[in-house]
């Protein structure tokens, strides 16, 4: 049997309509790869698209320094006895200091030459700039990650502006508080029933509550009825809310930290779930800390609707990968990120 013309079009089209609708659901072509993580008969194994893996790759590479760091010059004057007003990374020497500059002219900006993004070029200590005042509490931030959560969290691979730049002076993930209150015939929706997260309805902001207050995040209930344990479902929805988001920041889902069958024990999880534990109070310290603080310092085109500074969250340095830049080394060659952080220094004073 023939079909018409008009019939043969209207199957062409919910054909093209249907494939559209799969790839919009997250539907990927094979071959696909999975790889297991935790024991045999409960599911915990991430699933891989190798087309993805491999352009991902090409996005995530540590750039190289600007020179070698053996052929650095470590015995001349310190940086900060030649120079004017250094107060951060001062000790090092006239060598190391300015090859550090020139590599974060390329992270920051993506051009080794742009000194005047920060600086005034008729007087270098000139630091009225925000991006001056903001690149040296940038620079102790980095120092306080690798000093003070390089056991639990970044090592060995270290973090720099590189991280979290990737040659943009604003890095393309942060965020800004969202509160603006929704309201309709339903009343005050409280941040919920519009896309968000993961294409959601769940709560749009589950940042502030977790990753600048300190909410609890544990809402599982260990009995059939809820005997002592008062979390409600707005909360468990919050909670779901943020788990999507670091599902997504590093291209991971629930098993890369999590045993299903057991999410709330911690006897039977990879060690994944201990250093994302980490990872969520590391990030709250860094929005409280230092983010949150240079609102002052920020000209108002740099602040969010609300005028709040911007801040960091999983994506700002995984960009969709497991580990950022996919494990890369960034502090090998330059050992002067590592330390010591603020945080070390006053338990080294005590």
């Amino acid at each position: 049997m023939k079909l018409g013309i008009w019939t043969a079009s209207a199957v062409a089209v919910a054909a093209l309509l249907t494939i559209a609708m799969l790839t919009t659901a997250g539907w990927d072509r094979p071959p696909i790869e999975a790889v297991q993580t935790g024991y045999r008969g409960v599911a915990m194994e991430e699933v891989y698209n190798p087309r993805e893996v491999a352009a991902s790759m090409e996005v995530n590479q540590v750039p190289p320094p600007p020179w070698p760091i053996d052929t650095v010059d470590m015995s001349g004057p310190p940086a900060g006895e030649i120079y004017e007003n250094v107060e951060v990374l001062g000790d090092l020497s006239v060598d190391q200091f300015g090859r550090l500059m020139t590599a974060m002219s390329e992270w920051v900006v993506g051009d080794p030459a742009a000194c005047d993004y920060c600086h005034n070029l008729d007087n270098l200590a000139d630091d009225s700039l925000y991006t001056f005042q903001v690149s040296r509490r940038m620079l102790e931030m980095t120092e306080y990650i690798n000093a003070d959560w390089g056991e639990t969290h970044v090592a060995p691979a270290g973090v720099s502006c590189y991280t979290c730049h990737r040659g943009n002076p604003v890095p393309e993930a942060i965020w800004f508080e969202k509160n603006v209150p929704i309201r309709g015939i339903v009343g005050n929706l409280a941040g919920q029933n519009t896309v968000s997260i993961g294409d959601t309805s769940l709560p749009f902001d589950p940042f502030t509550p977790f990753l600048v207050e300190d909410n609890d995040i544990r809402v599982h209930g260990l009995t059939a009825l809820p005997t002592g344990n008062r979390t409600s479902i707005k909360q468990t929805e919050w909670t779901f809310s943020l788990m999507i988001h670091m599902s997504e920041a590093m291209g991971v889902n629930c098993t890369y930290c999590h045993n299903s069958r057991a999410f709330y024990t911690w006897d039977q999880v990879p060690p994944q779930r201990e250093t994302a534990w980490h990872a969520i109070r590391m990030v709250r310290a860094l929005n409280n800390d230092y983010l949150i603080p240079l609102q002052p310092v920020y000209p108002e085109i740099r602040l969010g609707p609300d005028g709040d500074a911007p801040k960091a969250n999983c994506t700002t340095c995984h960009y969709g990968v497991n580990q950022p830049l996919y494990g890369g080394n960034v502090i090998d060659q330059f050992p002067s990120l590592m330390g010591p952080g603020p945080a070390q220094e006053a338990r080294l004073s005590n």
